[in-house]
């Protein structure tokens, strides 16, 4: 896919985490020049960000075929398929030693300011997809560049962008004047000085999916050990057999119980959930502890610390000047929207997809990995390997390829319907046993025998 004024240009790619490394290698083995272009000091350095957190998927699932390929003739050991990697492990042991493999390739300190056409705004149509692609950046030293594409995939991902406690997608009034009390990451508490600010404290974790799994399980844990430590589970939503994801069910087996963990910190007593509370703003007590209100007016008891894990959201902040066809909900492409929309999908339903609904309205134009899902949150890493490989085989002209499906995605077992976003009135859109969230207590007796469903509900979820 290419024109004269663009013939021996490369494809640039925007960022060298798991996605744009994949894409670099099969563009590399389709024979395409590449540019990596990498605004951190290595390679997948959002994933080292979070590399004390364990992923959910196994090494089977984490690999690139394309990059397994390129990495071969270095001696390098595909790692055992059936454990679970951390984020640390995912890069030393796959992601850094794919970097080194693909060499000059990849440019780093490179963050990206702009995405344009040569000579060539958003609004002028003549000759556009016949000029190349300029993508502007800046390096750790001040100094602008600009490099001249053939194409361009921004697999940039959406981990730089977290989205705020708001329930309604701003800022809550006063969360800015509380960031000393508030993160939006899962906090490593291996490391000292961040157990220090959490051991013996009440802290809100406000967020309803695996990363707030992950942090109730984790302070949970710290509760065995220090005191005084306690969880409140901030949830805009109700609680239902949904609610800890699909357990048992799962086919993803570390996935469905990073949830039986969320659920044990509760019925162990380490957390109290707080349901159908929308956070409004964040005030301080006397003593500076946080007071979350909720937009109808109710007021939590005060809380040291804030752990928002919200989501997160596509930085689109340098792409004003390409067509892009984005959904205006979620963010993302409108060929992928409808099967990935999370009012719509909390089951793992959605369908393998390539370029043709990864496509924009400026040819040559992708969006992949994470960036390309806006904010739905059901993204997995090996969706984005699919992605690459049939962006990589489009752009090389092979359409047969391009357009073959080579991916079977797991489900989650949850049952139909959302289960994720609220619809007016406390009822869970399209979920099919949701009760109208309020305010409740759960967990105050011993353990049960681990299973996901609510009370008298089957484990695997409302529907069985």
């Amino acid at each position: 896919m290419s024109s004269p004024a663009t013939t021996g240009l490369p494809v640039v790619v925007i960022g060298a985490g798991p996605v744009g490394l994949a894409a670099a290698a099969h563009l590399t083995g389709h024979g395409l020049d590449v540019v990596v272009l990498e605004r951190g000091p290595a390679a997948a350095d959002s994933v080292r960000r979070w590399g004390h957190v364990r992923l959910f998927s196994t090494w089977a699932e984490l690999t690139d075929p394309a990059a397994e390929k390129l990495l071969a003739p270095t001696g390098w050991a595909k790692p055992d398929p059936g454990t679970y990697p951390t984020g640390a492990d995912w890069v030393e042991r796959y992601l850094r030693p794919l970097a080194g493999v693909l060499g000059d390739a990849v440019r780093y300190g490179a963050t990206v300011t702009g995405v344009s056409r040569l000579g060539r705004d958003r609004i002028v149509d003549a000759d556009r997809a016949g000029v190349p692609f300029t993508v502007d950046h800046t390096t750790a030293d001040g100094a602008e560049h600009r490099v001249l594409a053939r194409a361009v995939i921004d697999a940039s991902g959406t981990f730089t962008l977290p989205s705020p406690a708001g329930g309604n997608g701003l800022p809550a009034l006063g969360e800015r004047a509380a960031a000393d009390r508030v993160t939006y990451r899962v906090p490593d508490l291996a490391d000292r000085a961040v157990r220090a600010r959490y051991a013996g404290r009440r802290t809100a974790v406000i967020g309803s999916g695996a990363s707030a799994f992950t942090a109730l399980a984790a302070l949970a844990d710290l509760a065995g050990r220090e005191p005084g430590t306690h969880a409140v589970w901030v949830l805009r939503r109700g609680i239902s057999g949904a609610t800890f994801g699909g357990g048992s069910a799962d086919q993803l087996p570390a996935r469905g119980a990073l949830g039986l963990a969320a659920k044990a910190a509760v019925d162990e007593g380490h957390a109290d959930a707080v349901t159908g509370f929308r956070t409004a703003a964040v005030e301080r007590d006397e003593a500076g502890r946080l007071v979350l209100v909720g937009d109808d007016g109710t007021r939590l008891d005060p809380v040291d610390e804030a752990i928002v894990l919200t989501g997160l959201r596509p930085d689109l902040s340098f792409l004003t000047e390409v067509r892009l066809g984005l959904d205006d909900r979620l963010q993302a492409p409108h060929a992928l929207a409808g099967g990935i929309d999370p009012n719509q999908h909390s089951c793992g339903s959605v369908r393998p997809h390539g370029h043709r609904e990864l496509a924009h309205p400026e040819p040559g134009f992708y969006l992949v990995g994470m960036k390309s899902y806006g904010r739905a949150p059901t993204f997995l890493a090996m969706t984005g390997y699919e992605q690459a490989r049939s962006v990589a085989a489009a752009l090389a002209g092979d359409l047969e390829a391009a357009d073959r499906v080579e991916l079977t995605l797991p489900e989650t077992g949850v049952c139909g319907g959302s289960g994720l976003f609220d619809a007016p009135g406390g009822q869970a859109a399209g979920g099919c046993c949701t009760p109208a969230p309020q305010p409740v207590r759960i967990g105050i007796g011993p353990a049960a025998a681990v299973d996901i469903g609510g009370a008298g509900e089957p484990s695997g979820g409302c529907c069985g």
